[in-house]
């Protein structure tokens, strides 16, 4: 059987001579960037836009352990070589951060854009691996989507985030089930909070940027991270940016995220 490519999907004018691979993070997929990445292209128009589906998410769940960042580079490289489409640059939101970063080093782009996301290594924890959680004591069959909005919106999330959540429902013959393996996504967590990345925000490979753009509204990133992340902008390769809004900057500041990555691509 041959091995499969992750799906993805594409956003760019006729004109587009360079590519900008975008990351989502944890249970989130491609097409959650897509107003961003028109938005995107209709100021940059040169600029064409990969939206990737990585491994176990959305339309790219038939791949084999190890399930690990590592794993999720190999595939995005592997994306790349068979669109004949270069890494020109790549951006990634929270979990997709912290595999951008390691794109940069392997593939070394002319940017990576890290948004909202920590190159730290952490303990386990957080809402990702409370929503596990709720997939693994609530996994369906569902007889509608709302039974499962409902489920997770009893364990404590905000209702945007239980919608959110489930579009990562699929309909089979008994009803709506979870596509997200449980199993398969602990793994990426795991690897996630164990990896530390200064290595590569510190010292860019030459002569690609790093760019960290911090949500004013949350605390993804810590003290200590906004020290190291000012004590490498001094150094030139490094820029670090901050802009109004929660988490989730793509839907928050819909026109800010964009304008500002435009004006530096």
């Amino acid at each position: 059987m041959s091995r499969p490519f992750l799906h993805q999907y594409t956003v760019a004018e006729a004109g587009s001579r360079r590519w900008l691979y975008v990351l989502h993070g944890i249970y989130g997929t491609g097409r959650n960037w897509a107003s961003f990445a028109r938005r995107l292209v209709a100021r940059r128009p040169e600029w064409g836009i990969v939206l990737v589906d990585l491994r176990l998410h959305g339309h790219s769940p038939g791949f084999d352990p190890p399930h690990t960042l590592a794993a999720c580079v190999h595939d995005v490289l592997e994306l790349s070589e068979s669109l004949g489409r270069p890494i020109d640059a790549i951006l990634g939101h929270s979990f997709g951060g912290k595999v951008a970063l390691m794109v940069a080093a392997a593939a070394v782009p002319s940017q990576a854009w890290v948004i909202d996301a920590t190159p730290s290594r952490r303990s386990p924890g957080g809402a990702a691996t409370r929503l596990l959680d709720v997939i693994r004591r609530h996994s369906g069959p569902f007889a509608k989507r709302r039974e499962a909005v409902s489920a997770v919106a009893a364990q404590g999330f905000a209702s945007p985030v239980a919608h959110w959540l489930a579009t990562n429902l699929v309909l089979g013959d008994a009803g709506y089930r979870w596509r997200i393996d449980p199993d398969a996504a602990e793994e990426l967590l795991v690897d996630y909070f164990r990896r530390d990345l200064w290595d590569v925000v510190e010292t860019p490979v030459p002569p690609s940027e790093i760019h960290v753009v911090r949500a004013a509204r949350s605390d993804i990133l810590t003290a200590d991270d906004m020290g190291r992340l000012r004590a490498a902008a001094g150094k030139g390769r490094v820029h670090l940016h901050e802009l109004a809004g929660g988490h989730w900057l793509h839907v928050d500041n819909p026109d800010g995220l964009p304008d500002l990555v435009a004006e530096h691509l």
